[in-house]
């Protein structure tokens, strides 16, 4: 019998999920990152820690690399050409020879969010990224580097910008803003001349709690917040419409917002920015879809258009997006 897998490798756990060419949900397991960015020796630890996931399948389910029709491996820290080709490498020791795929995982954003497999991915998540594939199977990566690729977006930086603001009207002459009682509430501040000090020591509170409070002060029309959500939606359109330019598409684009940011955003601020940037620096049409389906998903569907050579049909991605969910490691 043969079987699909799709893998989804983040910088702290790595999915791996089995199902048959019908699309039905076979095993899985969850281990570590498989990130050379994250393990000390590299390339030779993602070959390493990815081995343990194809050993317990063939231990556990009698399922081994020469029964995959198809593979998909979306994973955190492929960013350029060497580091594609290496873990490349990687994917043929563990014997994989053809029908497999090795892509960083934003990509994978694209296979859930659009009908025809190609488009843009826009993900803000902790960090940020732009990822695109056209018709003719070309992709291209905008971002996703840092500071250097001008990644001003992502959930970090979302709350890194929160704190500076608040810095900014305790001393810089800024505007007055909801953020700041909220932050020197977490500080412990009841000076502001021990701000800097305060911040030092304790350190910024959890990114999650931050950023819902900008969102909710955004949607309660704080301009500081406002202007925070709308600075990043430009950043991110920016790279979304380069993408959309450098690369060949049939209209209306397809673009997929994924990542905990764009899906838990409250407030219309960010997405209006991005679409508006858009428009700017192109004239394209396009349509926006938020995807929320666990990336996963678009390993597997990813895995099955290469065993099958042909997109997944709607009722499959269905079927697909169900069992995924239902799967608990």
């Amino acid at each position: 019998m043969k079987y699909v897998i799709g893998v989804d490798g983040g910088n702290t756990k790595t999915d791996y999920l089995v199902f048959d060419l019908q699309g039905n949900f076979v095993c899985g397991v969850r281990l570590g990152t498989c990130s050379h960015e994250g393990l000390k020796d590299s390339y030779e630890g993602s070959y390493r820690e990815m081995k343990k996931a194809f050993d317990h399948f063939e231990k556990e389910h009698n399922i081994k690399v020469s029964d995959f029709a198809g593979a998909a491996f979306g994973l955190a820290g492929v960013d350029c050409p060497k580091q594609k080709n290496e873990l490349d490498k990687v994917v043929k020791r563990l014997g994989f020879q053809d029908n497999f795929i090795v892509v960083n995982d934003g990509f994978l954003g694209i296979k859930i969010g659009t009908e025809s497999g190609v488009g843009i991915c826009s993900i803000i998540g902790t960090g940020t990224v732009c990822v695109g594939i056209d018709k003719n199977g070309d992709w291209l990566q905008v971002g996703g580097i840092g500071h250097v690729t001008s990644d001003d977006a992502g959930g970090n930086f979302l709350t890194a910008m929160a704190y500076r603001y608040v810095y900014d009207e305790l001393y810089r002459f800024g505007k007055k803003t909801m953020l700041t009682e909220f932050i020197l509430e977490k500080l412990d501040v009841k000076d502001k001349y021990y701000f800097v000090e305060n911040y030092i020591e304790k350190g910024r509170a959890p990114s999650v709690e931050v950023n819902s409070f900008l969102f909710n002060c955004a949607k309660k029309g704080d301009e500081v917040a406002i202007e925070i959500l709308r600075n990043m939606g430009e950043n991110r359109g920016k790279a979304a419409a380069s993408v959309m330019v450098n690369l060949n598409f049939d209209q209306p684009v397809e673009i997929a917002l994924a990542g905990s940011v764009w899906v838990k955003a409250l407030t219309k601020d960010l997405q209006d920015s991005f679409e508006e940037t858009i428009k700017r620096h192109t004239d394209k049409k396009f349509t926006v879809r938020v995807v929320d389906e666990p990336p996963a998903t678009g390993a597997i569907l990813w895995a099955l258009e290469l065993a099958h050579k042909k997109v997944a049909d709607q009722q499959t991605k269905t079927k697909i997006i169900s069992e995924i969910k239902k799967y608990q490691p």
